[in-house]
């Protein structure tokens, strides 16, 4: 796990400036339904001048996740409301810190010296060092898990603050899944699959392990793909159907999560037969990815009976 000491240099927190932004910040953690008063916020608004106490002198107490983000960035708009969803989840065993990159370009310019290239990027602070954790959207299982894999192993190395919430307050693992999260931080995806699959055999109906599976089939078929020539492939074809799926694949693998279910949706609409059964049942698994009350899990759904009826 690669990290680097960092700070911005020159950076101050003093003053009305700092004192309104951290005021903005915690009406927006307790929005949120982030920590009571006196413990750390969920959400905090970040720029040039107060990163240093906002991140870097908060990351001796508490992990911070850092989000890239810009007005214009389509996926960022999906994968924020993913973080801050989950770090108001977290009841302080980490903090969420938000920067626009348009509106604050020493940083900017400091997450392009790392050799970042694209936006969302989300880079974990601890104890004063930058890890470089995820680049691109993806949908909240996937974020969720990512983010239980960052902490396994900052557990594992000794890298978390002492006495912190992230310490103390992290939730007991559900016994029924420790296998396949054991299995999915050691990368392996066959054991992970297997487990999902011996919860599922005792109980069909559990939504956890539903979602578990149906992730892991997903990036055992995308794994097998070139993503760039599927995308073009499905594009100049789009009666395709085999195509249209495998692009919905790649597209549900990087975060455009409306892109794959739009792109099947129109599939079912101008196929008929064989084919339109195939992208709506290709669509109905892609679907298990996610959790029941995801907006765009509702939206999908509309849509697919839209096309059916």
């Amino acid at each position: 796990m690669p990290s680097r000491d960092f700070s911005i240099h020159g950076a101050i927190d003093l003053g009305a400036r700092a004192a309104a932004a951290k005021q903005r910040a915690e009406r927006r953690a307790q929005a949120a339904g982030a920590a009571p008063a006196g413990g750390e916020p969920a959400v905090v608004d970040v720029t040039d001048q107060t990163f240093n106490t906002e991140v870097v002198e908060r990351s001796r107490r508490v992990p911070v996740l850092v989000d890239f983000w810009a007005q214009w960035c389509g996926p960022c708009k999906q994968l924020g409301p993913i973080l801050e969803k989950l770090a108001a989840e977290s009841a302080g065993r980490w903090v969420l810190a938000k920067v626009d990159i348009d509106a604050n370009p020493q940083l900017a310019a400091y997450m392009q010296q790392m050799g970042v290239r694209g936006i969302p990027f989300v880079a974990a602070v601890v104890n004063g060092q930058l890890l470089p954790f995820l680049n691109g959207a993806a949908p909240e299982p996937q974020v969720r898990q990512a983010i239980d894999q960052l902490f396994a192993a900052l557990r594992r190395e000794g890298m978390l603050p002492e006495g912190g919430p992230a310490a103390d307050g992290a939730p007991e693992a559900d016994p029924r899944y420790a296998k396949a999260q054991e299995a999915l931080q050691r990368g392996d995806l066959s054991a992970a699959k297997a487990a999902f699959q011996e919860i599922l055999a005792a109980a069909p109906n559990d939504v956890q392990a539903k979602c578990g599976l149906a992730q892991i089939e997903l990036r055992e078929r995308v794994e097998k793909l070139n993503a760039a020539q599927v995308l073009a492939d499905a594009d100049a074809k789009p009666q395709d159907v085999a195509l249209q799926t495998q692009a919905a694949d790649v597209e549900m693998a990087s975060g455009r999560v409306e892109e794959a279910f739009e792109r099947l949706v129109a599939a079912v609409r101008r196929t008929a037969g064989d084919d339109r059964d195939t992208a709506r049942k290709h669509l109905l698994s892609l679907f298990e990815t996610l959790p029941p009350d995801d907006p765009r899990l509702t939206k999908g759904r509309r849509s697919l009976q839209s096309a059916l009826f």
